[in-house]
Parts: C-alpha cells; sequence; structure tokens
C-alpha cells in the first residue's frame, strides 16, 4: 500500500483529501511534520482559500523547506486547488504580490471572466501523454472552485476554460497540481487520483 502524507499547514480540505486518497487504496497520514513526511511515498499539498493566507501557514510550519526536501529526493508531489496555486513563483490578490514556493514558473492571477468565483463541474483538455488523465474521456467534468489562476507554465499542461483559458492541471517531473478539486470531483477524481498513486 503506497503511504501519502497531505501537508498539515491549517488548510480547509485536509480530511476530504485524506478520504479520497483512502479511497482509491492509499495509506494516508495528516500532518506538519517534516520527518514522517519524508517517510512517504507520496506528499499532496492542499489548500482552500487565499493565496496569502496559505502560503503564511505554510511559512509557518517551515513547510518551504519541507517541500524543498521532498522534492530534492525526486519523490511525487501533488498540490490541490491553492495547493496548486503555492507551487508558483508568485501570487497576485487585490493588487497585493505574495511570493510563493516557486517549484513551477508563472503567477496566479485573477481571472478574466463575468463571473466569479468559476464554481462548478467544468470540462478540461489534457495533452496525449498525460499521466494524471489516462482512461478518462474528453467530456469528462471536474469540480472548479476559485477567482485566480495561471495562464501558462511549463510541463504537460491541461487547460480549461472559464472567461479565458487558464491552467486546470499540470504535470512536471516528480509535481503534478490540480486547480480543481479531484476530491470533490467524484468517480473522475477517483481515478485521477489513482493515476497518481500509481506513480509513486
Amino acid at each position: 500500500m503506497k503511504r501519502v502524507v497531505v501537508l498539515d499547514y491549517g488548510s480547509g480540505n485536509l480530511r476530504s483529501a485524506q478520504r479520497a486518497l483512502e479511497r482509491v487504496g492509499a495509506e494516508v497520514t495528516v500532518t506538519a511534520d517534516r520527518d514522517v513526511a519524508q517517510a512517504a511515498d507520496g506528499l499532496v499539498v492542499p489548500g482552500v482559500g487565499a493565496f496569502a493566507a496559505c502560503m503564511a501557514g505554510i511559512e509557518a510550519i517551515d513547510g518551504r523547506a519541507s517541500v524543498a526536501a521532498w522534492l530534492a529526493s525526486g519523490r511525487p508531489l501533488l498540490g490541490i486547488c491553492v495547493g496548486m496555486q503555492v507551487l508558483f513563483q508568485t501570487g497576485v490578490e487585490h493588487g497585493v504580490e505574495t511570493a510563493g514556493l516557486g517549484v513551477l514558473p508563472g503567477r496566479v492571477e485573477r481571472l478574466n471572466a463575468p463571473i466569479l468565483p468559476h464554481m462548478g463541474w467544468n470540462t478540461v483538455t489534457p495533452p496525449s501523454d498525460s499521466v494524471l488523465f489516462r482512461g478518462l474521456d474528453a467530456d469528462t467534468r471536474f469540480y472548479f472552485v476559485h477567482s485566480y489562476a495561471v495562464r501558462d507554465t511549463s510541463g504537460l499542461v491541461t487547460r480549461a476554460e472559464h472567461g479565458e483559458s487558464f491552467v486546470a492541471a499540470v504535470e512536471n517531473g516528480a509535481v503534478s497540481a490540480t486547480q480543481f478539486h479531484p476530491e470533490k470531483s467524484g468517480d473522475a477524481g477517483a481515478t485521477l487520483l489513482a493515476n497518481w498513486l500509481e506513480m509513486l
């Protein structure tokens, strides 16, 4: 059984992420302890709410160093929603720039859309060689709740549309991330999480 740590820095979707991963066969621990995390096979960075608040929570547990140490080991990491956003270089909310973890290139900015937040089910367009979306049909929908997004980055980029095109997911080496919530996306989300577990 694959051992996964969900990084606990005070974010609100810890338990739902834990339950969703357990559903697809992972042994899950929710912790802020770096030593416990380093013994796992996979690391999940969850996140809901504001970019700056999530980064403050991460800094409070020395999460920047934990993530850096994890990635130096070459093992897979999954960011979810704001947990994806904090992996980028910068987040901009209400005119305030906050430094992210800098794992991926890109800026998190407000979506240019007539209705925000972007909330509900939406389709995505993954690249043909995506591992995360393996076995999922082109019309598969995932559950989004966000007002901010990244417009472009490096790696295998999956896109979605809401007012404009934005990065719905990214696969870049050991780093995978989704702007949507796989843990709230039913069977489709379970398939994606199972695909990620296969990388561990």
